[in-house]
């Protein structure tokens, strides 16, 4: 059962009813697969109350102000696990205290933040990614806002939590590694980068990055990596730079069309070398405040993320959109 923490829990409830698929200004298309995606007016805070989530508050608060979209909070209770809990107990009494407390805290939480008369709040039980994914889904949510979690062996699953969210959720999904220990730029910077692939989603995700760019008038940006792989003997390396140039010409011309398609004029970058270092170092030199990264549009059976995609989330200098 989904409990509203406060009176504003119905407001929640009435973001499922709005209609979807609102195209993004900008991103209107003629080839089927560039389409942009729905305008961003919702924003899910999950909560854990530890420090990474009050890190990402003010990254939450920028997004919202940037976005003139509003926030609802929502904090996952996982069933008890504790044999000894049970045994002591029916497992409805412990299940309806630790819920009373945890309605108690939530109800406080980054309070000064988001004040609790303007921001609604929500507890639900069960699995936490999956009652995120869930939430965001059935009220309608257009964003999902949450951290990684830091710790070496963390580190390597990006948080299982976050993992599993960023896989399963339908909705745009915002994070970042380094929400203890970097604060978000001015209101007024907004340099945003797009990473592409140039397979047959990219033109969806041009679209999407293009139409919340124009939306909030940020300045953004297109990177495409060609990868490089291992040097070979010196007379591999003129032919190996070559089709690297050949590449290239190709990637700048697709990106073009692309950027046509969409009705973008974003600047581009054709990177040589290993994907996840050129794509988080163009982020850091064009001192992004936000990298744009697509998912695939269907789970399918391997999920919407592949390892690529996980690095590039862990290892960015700044937020990652995943659309």
């Amino acid at each position: 059962m989904d409990v509203p923490v406060t009176p504003l829990g119905r407001l929640v409830t009435t973001w499922g009813e709005r209609p979807r698929g609102r195209p993004l200004s900008g991103a209107a298309s003629a080839e089927p697969g560039t389409e942009g995606m729905v305008s961003i007016q919702t924003i899910l805070f999950p909560v854990d109350f530890s420090p990474s989530c009050e890190g990402m508050a003010p990254f939450v608060k920028r997004a919202a102000s940037m976005l003139r979209a509003r926030v609802a909070i929502l904090f996952v209770l996982e069933p008890p696990a504790s044999g000894f809990e049970l045994v002591a107990r029916p497992l409805p009494d412990a299940l309806e205290d630790r819920k009373r407390l945890a309605c108690a805290k939530l109800g406080s939480y980054l309070a000064a933040e988001f004040p609790l008369h303007e921001i609604p709040r929500l507890l639900v039980v069960g699995e936490p990614a999956a009652q995120i994914a869930r939430i965001a889904s059935e009220r309608g949510f257009d964003l999902i806002i949450m951290p990684t979690h830091a710790g070496t062996f963390r580190r390597m699953l990006l948080g299982s939590t976050s993992a599993k969210v960023l896989n399963d959720a339908a909705c745009l999904v915002m994070t970042t590694q380094h929400a203890e220990t970097i604060s978000p730029r001015p209101l007024e910077h907004r340099e945003w980068v797009c990473a592409i692939g140039l397979s047959a989603d990219s033109g969806r995700v041009l679209g999407c990055a293009a139409g919340l760019a124009e939306a909030v008038h940020a300045n953004l940006s297109i990177i495409h990596a060609v990868s490089a792989g291992e040097r070979g003997l010196p007379v591999q390396l003129d032919l190996e730079e070559r089709l690297h140039l050949a590449e290239k010409h190709a990637a700048q011309d697709r990106v073009a069309e692309l950027q046509r398609l969409v009705g973008s004029r974003a600047t581009v970058e054709i990177g040589i070398g290993p994907i996840k270092e050129t794509l988080t170092e163009a982020a850091r030199r064009l001192h992004a405040d936000l990298l744009i990264i697509g998912r695939s549009s269907q789970p399918g059976t391997q999920g919407r993320l592949r390892d690529l995609t996980y690095a590039v989330v862990r290892d960015a200098p700044c937020p990652v959109l995943s659309v």
